[in-house]
C-alpha cells in the first residue's frame, strides 16, 4: 500500500508523545516508591534507574513492537521505511530516538514535505510512521 493516507501526520505524533509522557512520569513515580521502601539507595543508583527509563524506553518499544505504548493507544506503528512489514532494529531506534530528542520539535518540521511524511529523525533512521490499520490492508 503506497497511498499518503497510511502515513501519520503532526497530530497523531504529538498525542503519542503526550501519552508517552504520562507513561514515563507514571513509571518514574513508581521507581520513586520502590526507592523509598529502602532506607539506603545511592543517588548513582536513582540516577541510573532514572536515566535508563528515559533513554531505553522509547528504543526498546519501537524496535521490538513497532512502537511506545503512545504509538499503540493512537493506534500508529514506526517501520522499516524499505520494508513496512518490519519493524527497525535497536540501534536504529536508539539513533531515531537520541535525534529526536536532539532535535525537539524541529525534527517533525519536515513531516508535511514528503509523501510519507516522515520526520528528520524518521529520515535518519530509515524508518517511517504508519497507521496501524494499514498494515491489515
Amino acid at each position: 500500500m503506497e497511498q499518503e493516507d497510511q502515513y501519520t501526520g503532526l497530530l497523531e505524533r504529538v498525542k503519542a508523545v503526550f501519552v508517552d509522557s504520562l507513561v514515563l512520569v507514571f513509571s518514574m513515580v513508581v521507581f520513586t516508591q520502590i526507592f523509598s521502601i529502602f532506607e539506603q539507595v545511592p543517588d548513582i543508583a536513582r540516577i541510573l534507574a532514572f536515566t535508563l527509563i528515559f533513554v531505553l524506553y522509547d528504543p526498546l518499544c519501537v524496535s521490538f513492537f513497532a512502537g511506545t505504548l503512545g504509538h499503540r493507544v493512537i493506534g500508529i506503528q514506526v517501520k522499516d521505511v524499505q520494508n513496512e512489514t518490519k519493524n527497525i532494529g535497536f540501534l536504529l531506534a536508539l539513533i531515531r530516538f537520541t535525534v529526536k530528542v536532539l532535535l525537539g520539535w524541529i525534527s517533525l518540521l519536515t513531516i508535511t514535505g514528503n509523501v510519507k511524511r516522515r520526520a528528520i529523525h524518521d529520515m535518519v533512521a530509515g524508518s517511517v510512521v504508519v497507521y496501524t490499520s494499514s498494515l491489515k490492508e
